[in-house]
């Protein structure tokens, strides 16, 4: 089970933003607004260049080269993008927990020396995960070590695909997790439980249309395959809250786009953020990664192994929630629901 630690004491009532110049702030907006720009029009231009091949439009194979460079061009992680997108963190006045101890193994977001790995199982899912995409530019080595396992879709859409892998990406299907956690990290042995550990979005995109402003819900009752496959591969689970993960932009959570994202497993719905545009608000955004829960090596897992496992984990995803959502000002009054 987890080890207790005292957690550290909630920020005095009346905490203001940190004191940041106006063309940094807009930086940060312009910054923060190309990812949501991006979510929404990329897929419009897809669209577009679709009808126009088909249609034999003499401009389409111009109008399609960006297209044809991105399926040649694989997304790849990089430090120096991240970089550039600090301006990013001050705009969200942005703050990253970390509760684990030095020796609830080698750090917060990996292993080394060939230590368990661990599936950092974080909720909730976002339009864009601001959050964690705040705290891969705060800590890039971390996210060069702790890839983000997103949807396949994301990962073949031309355009989307170079742009959110700056972050580090890897397919979320259950095989390729598996693999990617059997393989190790290059400084274990590359045996079960080599040291490689994962972000994954436990709720996946269902999750996306029961949160709003007002209230928190996660899709995390009958999501039980992360824990069967933490338990099978011999890695740990680490709850990860994303405190204003759903707060800075709204979805249009019914009609047909909601419909349509959860076929394909992407955001392709409407939301909106400031001034009712894809501009995400600029409200206080809090990363907390908690204590590693302890989990045995169990190669055959009964259905009573994982609901007792996944109990744990749930209990310790509403305790996160409910000692640091006072850091947050939209957060002090939202419940929190498990559905």
């Amino acid at each position: 089970m987890c080890k207790k630690v005292d957690p550290p004491p909630p920020p005095p009532a009346d905490r203001r933003r940190r004191p940041v110049s106006v063309c940094w702030y807009l930086l940060g907006m312009a910054v923060a607004s190309t990812f949501s720009l991006a979510y929404l029009l990329v897929p419009i231009y897809l669209l577009t260049a679709i009808f126009a091949l088909a249609s034999r439009h003499p401009n389409a194979l111009v109008y399609s080269i960006p297209i044809f460079v991105s399926m040649f061009v694989p997304p790849k992680f990089s430090r120096r993008a991240l970089t550039l997108a600090r301006p990013m963190l001050d705009y969200f006045d942005f703050e990253s927990l970390h509760l684990s101890n030095d020796d609830d193994n080698d750090n917060d977001d990996g292993n080394r020396g060939g230590r368990r790995g661990r599936i950092l199982a974080a909720q909730p899912h976002g339009v864009l995960t601001f959050v964690a995409m705040c705290e891969a530019v705060t800590n890039p080595e971390s996210a060069m070590r702790t890839p983000t396992a997103v949807a396949s879709v994301l990962l073949r859409t031309p355009i989307l695909r170079n742009l959110m892998g700056i972050f580090n990406l890897v397919d979320a299907s259950g095989r390729s997790l598996k693999r990617h956690l059997l393989d190790g990290d290059g400084d274990g042995d590359g045996g079960e439980g080599g040291g490689s550990s994962v972000l994954l979005y436990v709720g996946g995109i269902a999750e996306l249309f029961k949160s709003c402003r007002d209230e928190e819900r996660l899709y995390l009752r009958e999501r039980k395959g992360f824990i069967k496959l933490a338990l099978t591969s011999n890695v740990d689970v680490v709850p990860v809250y994303l405190f204003g993960n759903t707060s800075v932009l709204s979805v249009l959570r019914r009609g047909p786009l909601a419909g349509l994202s959860r076929w394909t497993g992407a955001s392709l719905t409407l939301f909106w953020g400031k001034f009712y545009l894809p501009i995400p608000r600029d409200e206080k955004l809090l990363y907390v990664v908690g204590r590693p829960i302890g989990l045995p090596h169990i190669a055959h897992p009964t259905q009573e192994d994982i609901d007792k496992w996944h109990g744990v984990y749930c209990d310790e995803v509403r305790d996160i929630y409910e000692t640091y959502k006072e850091r947050v000002p939209m957060y002090k009054r939202k419940k929190l629901y498990i559905d």
